[in-house]
């Protein structure tokens, strides 16, 4: 199971000023799977996200990705290792076009990067990208914006992709229509860590899940197992998932 782990949390302490959130994290995600981290409110769920990608300094405990510790490594230097973060929320340059966020969006390439091919190639993968191009990104519907913050992710070709809540906002098509682009990069190679307010329906389309709670991971297993597990509506519900 070790060769078949792409990113790796060891005994992770984290948190913010005096506040500790993450209290000894341990997991693993396995490589080539889509795996959904669930958890009620406070569970430490973007927290490790944010210690993972190098926003959020561990205090102790290792984070390993293909095996080599990255642990306090800055965004930039993850960036180059084939890890992206798409963050809570929207996080789109409203007021250029779609083509200039694209754009923007790939500045952290590595360089020598033949950025106008990637771009090229985005567009032919995402037809409403190329389509309103020129178009300014605050006239997208919220899917399209999603679509267009998970497209500049591509441009830096990642082999891990960190994704925080995705579908906020969306209407229930809207959704379907994100977990089918999931399922597409899955496919494609890419291995999908993800946060969902939406637990029931990521899990049904995960390969695997994790369950935090107060800062530890309480429970990892296939994602079929973990809906089918009765203790998950009992944390929900604020009564903590017994042993």
């Amino acid at each position: 199971m070790a060769a078949a782990e792409l990113l790796k949390f060891e005994n992770v302490v984290a948190g913010y000023g005096k506040e500790t959130i993450l209290h000894g994290l341990s997991f693993a995600v396995p490589r080539g799977a889509m795996t959904t981290v669930i958890g009620p409110n406070g569970a430490g769920k973007s927290t490790a996200f944010k210690a993972a990608f190098g926003m959020l300094a561990v205090r102790s405990g290792r984070i390993l990705f293909e095996d080599r510790e990255i642990t306090n490594r800055a965004p930039r230097e993850l960036i180059g290792e084939g890890i992206c973060y798409v963050p809570q929320g929207r996080n789109i340059f409203p007021e250029l076009s779609v083509l200039h966020n694209l754009e923007f969006g790939g500045v952290a390439a590595p360089k020598g990067t033949d950025l106008k091919a990637r771009i090229e190639a985005v567009m032919d993968r995402f037809a409403v990208l190329r389509r309103k191009a020129r178009h300014q990104a605050s006239t997208l519907s919220g899917g399209e914006q999603k679509i267009l913050e998970i497209a500049r992710g591509l441009l830096l070709q990642p082999r891990l992709m960190l994704i925080d809540e995705p579908s906020i906002g969306l209407s229930p098509l809207l959704v379907e229509e994100l977990f089918a682009l999931l399922r597409e990069l899955r496919k494609g190679g890419i291995t999908l860590l993800m946060i969902e307010q939406n637990a029931k329906r990521a899990l049904e389309n995960s390969d695997y899940g994790v369950v935090l709670e107060l800062g530890r991971m309480r429970l990892q297993d296939s994602a079929r197992a973990i809906l089918s597990d009765p203790r998950i509506g009992q944390l929900f519900l604020g009564g903590g998932l017994s042993a």
